[in-house]
């Protein structure tokens, strides 16, 4: 550990061109993929998230393709800090702001602003302030960089159809992994036979491409004391708005007045009550690659919703 922590404080003062001299830690509990602790000197902490050269500590690997090493575990980071400054321009909704990440000790690292965050504050901000993140556009759907969902790998490369992004990058990709860990059978003949309906859950509505965290659910944001809400761990890219509305619904944690707010601010489509089931299947997909579990059979379920929808 003090090697870790000796290279982080020099790549800390050179990141900021203030020496820093690590002097305690604090452990953060409540990562499912990376260890995270704070680093002061007494007068500044910093944010750290640090990932070791073996696999995934927890479920399974990474969807069928396990973080081999610290190279590769840097670049979830990198993304990571991409997708923080992505964000960080649309100057909507704050979110910490990266140091600086790297190597160090046989360990992957990214170094954050440290915030002090609290469960609660002003939703109603949190709903006018994504709405005004999701009007940053771009002209096709995708983003510069492949990233990662949780310890999942993410493809991002541009496409200028919809359908076909969520199709290929999204559903078609999970659907893929999961018969690499053996989700067959009913699964994957009900996952082949939405993908060539999705047409249908689009009758009348084009969605544009709109800045999205990517990853909302309850845990990813927070509070500062003054009220004004964060954002963090995104897993960035430009797609429909309604993706991160989703989400947001899907494990709960976001208070009434942030979904009135965001709807005040922006009306959504009356098909959203519909296709916000087609959005989330592809996490509750992933976390039936990532951890197991009974995310599978909730897969099968949603898939028997939506093939309803369309037939």
């Amino acid at each position: 550990m003090s090697r870790l922590l000796s290279a982080l404080s020099s790549a800390i003062s050179h990141a900021g061109g203030v020496p820093f001299m690590a002097h305690t830690t604090q452990p953060i509990h409540g990562g499912d993929i990376s260890q995270a602790f704070t680093l002061s000197d007494g007068a500044r902490a910093f944010f750290v998230k640090t990932l070791a050269a073996p696999g995934p500590p927890a479920g399974r690997a990474s969807g069928g393709v396990p973080l081999a090493g610290a190279a590769s575990r840097l670049d979830l980071f990198e993304a990571e800090a991409a997708g923080l400054a992505e964000l960080a321009a649309a100057n909507a909704v704050r979110v910490p702001r990266a140091i600086c990440h790297g190597v160090a000790a046989g360990q992957a690292y990214l170094v954050l602003e440290s915030l002090s965050l609290q469960p609660h504050g002003d939703a109603a901000q949190l709903g006018r302030q994504l709405a005004q993140q999701h009007r940053v556009g771009a002209a096709q759907f995708g983003w510069m960089r492949d990233n990662w969902i949780g310890a999942t790998p993410q493809p991002n490369a541009w496409m200028d159809d919809w359908v076909e992004f969520w199709r290929e990058r999204r559903l078609g990709f999970q659907l893929k992994l999961a018969a690499q860990n053996g989700y067959g059978g009913a699964l994957q003949r009900d996952g082949e036979a939405l993908m060539a309906r999705l047409d249908g859950f689009f009758t009348g509505y084009r969605p544009q491409p709109a800045l999205l965290h990517g990853d909302l659910w309850g845990g990813n944001h927070g509070f500062l004391a003054d009220g004004s809400p964060v954002i963090f761990d995104p897993a960035v890219y430009f797609g429909d708005r309604e993706c991160d509305l989703a989400m947001s619904e899907l494990f709960g944690g976001f208070a009434p007045a942030f979904h009135a707010a965001y709807r005040e601010a922006w009306p959504l489509d009356a098909g959203y009550a519909v296709r916000r089931t087609l959005y989330n299947l592809y996490h509750v997909l992933n976390h039936a690659n990532l951890f197991g579990g009974s995310y599978a059979a909730q897969a099968q379920r949603m898939l028997a919703q939506l093939l309803a929808e369309v037939r």
